[in-house]
């Protein structure tokens, strides 16, 4: 990172940048990598900060009157040698209309008298003066290989310490441990790390979970998503074992650290289906099967009444849930936010310049973001988004087959501490024709409520009653239903393992 870092910085220093724009937080590596340019470029460097006006950097600073902003400029203008000056935290004091026209002026004069200034921040927006003549570094978190070299430095420290005692761990969850560190800074990997090794001496998934904490509490603070628990089991799925196989097979790509594996790291499924057949069950499940964390993107929050707000909103999740990877990510009901209006009549083009912006993420981001995507109207859904590439496979969640809704009638009986055994499964199996996973889920909880409070009364007549006086959504809406089962017969690959019909 640090060797990518200087080379961007050299060449903005080599092709006369004047004004350079640094948003991070590893502020003291940072100026260790603008000093090893300033050595390479032969300038002196010199930084400015509130408390101690400007001085060379590495020395010790002299406290002085004259620490404003704008009295250290003046000086860098008429006084301050050729060379490169870091200003740190200098974003808000550019309000001050002097200090605006004395960077400018500074900028201006560098074919005579050559000075880069660099700002150096956490996270700023340049005033638009000067954002039109300044170039941003963007500083990338550390690679795998790094985070891995970081850990092995640490590891190998413990055992030293300990003289040779082993550092117990799974080859799992050290992968997991591995993986789950990046999209944090450097300073952070190195802290995480050796708190990790020297709480226990072991790396496993406690520790993983303390960093997925760590993480919501530093990176999703603006709410840009919601944080779901991975609490829900591929196990407590009913059905679609089309989707569990495939997940399977794949999950070790997902995870796994190598960037030069032969493998691609799998990166996302759409899920379309009749309305209660498990899609956004399906989609939590994946975080659990997986240990990663669950983010799930809500395009209510994202959309704001400001031009262009709504983009910037996205665009800041997206990276939000990069820095959170490996992470599954998940847009509940897509269609509501992303629509097929190719006009854009309906919001302006809101929508339409969301959808950009999220496939051109789609397209090139490299991190281990897994994207589940849920859709109950597919005609609702923009083609390009259903073009063959977008997503890793597209599956269709039918209603469940006889022996799917045998199988979700167990789950949700035991899950309410109910014996499958005591109930006539096959008459219920029966009864439960063109019911959803949540229809039967939903006939069970309202047979207990209307049986006695010590359910002693509840049984496979009190059950069948329920079915019976429910009319599921395939019936209700059967044309709808119908048109989306045909559709899919053709376009989408089945999540569930056999045919309903």
């Amino acid at each position: 990172m640090q060797t990518d870092t200087l080379h961007e910085l050299m060449q903005l220093i080599d092709s006369r940048t004047a004004l350079i724009q640094v948003e991070t937080v590893e502020e003291i590596r940072l100026l260790k990598i603008i000093g090893n340019a300033a050595e390479l470029k032969g300038w002196d460097f010199y930084v400015w900060t509130i408390s101690t006006g400007v001085h060379k950097h590495a020395e010790h600073p002299s406290y002085s009157s004259e620490q404003s902003l704008k009295a250290s400029l003046g000086h860098i203008k008429d006084s301050g040698p050729v060379g490169i000056y870091a200003l740190l935290d200098a974003a808000p004091h550019l309000i001050d209309p002097a200090s605006l026209r004395l960077i400018k002026e500074i900028t201006e004069d560098y074919p005579n008298k050559p000075k880069t200034l660099i700002l150096l921040g956490r996270a700023f927006h340049l005033p638009e003066d000067l954002a039109h003549i300044s170039a941003r570094v963007t500083v990338d978190f550390p690679t795998h290989d790094r985070i891995r070299e970081i850990y092995l430095e640490q590891a190998y420290r413990w055992l030293s310490e300990k003289h040779g005692r082993a550092l117990f761990r799974s080859p799992d969850d050290e992968t997991l441990f591995l993986q789950s560190l990046s999209g944090l800074p450097e300073e952070d990997v190195e802290r995480i790390v050796i708190n990790s090794i020297q709480i226990d001496g072991k790396i496993d998934l406690n520790d993983v979970e303390s960093i997925v904490k760590f993480k919501k509490e530093n990176i999703g603070k603006d709410g840009l998503f919601e944080f779901y628990p991975a609490t829900t089991s591929l196990l407590e799925v009913g059905g679609i074992d089309g989707l569990k196989q495939w997940l399977d097979v794949r999950r070790s790509s997902f995870l796994s650290v190598d960037s030069d594996a032969a493998l691609p790291a799998p990166k996302g499924v759409l899920l379309l289906g009749v309305q209660g057949c498990g899609k956004s069950i399906a989609a939590k499940a994946v975080a659990n099967a997986w240990h990663v964390p669950l983010l799930r993107l809500d395009f209510g929050i994202l959309y704001s009444k400001w031009l262009g707000e709504t983009e910037e909103n996205v665009r800041t999740a997206l990276k939000q849930a990069e820095a959170m990877s490996p992470c599954v990510l998940w847009i509940d009901e897509i269609e509501k936010g992303i629509t097929s209006d190719s006009g854009g009549s309906v919001d302006g083009g809101v929508s339409r310049r969301l959808l950009a912006t999220i496939l051109v993420w789609m397209a090139e981001r490299s991190s281990r973001v897994f994207l589940v995507a849920t859709a109950n109207d597919v005609s609702q859904l923009p083609p390009e988004l259903l073009r063959k590439g977008r997503f890793d496979e597209i599956f269709f969640i039918d209603l469940p087959s006889l022996s799917e809704r045998h199988e979700i009638f167990e789950i949700h009986l035991i899950k309410r501490k109910l014996n499958p055994a005591k109930f006539d499964l096959a008459r219920l199996v029966k009864h439960s024709e063109g019911f959803s996973g949540s229809e039967i889920e939903q006939a069970i909880v309202s047979g207990l409520y209307s049986a006695s409070p010590n359910n002693k009364s509840f049984g496979t007549e009190q059950m069948v009653a329920e079915l019976l006086s429910t009319k599921p959504l395939s019936a209700v809406m059967s044309e709808k239903v119908s048109a989306l089962r045909d559709w899919a017969e053709t376009h989408t690959r089945r999540a569930n393992g056999s045919k309903t019909r």
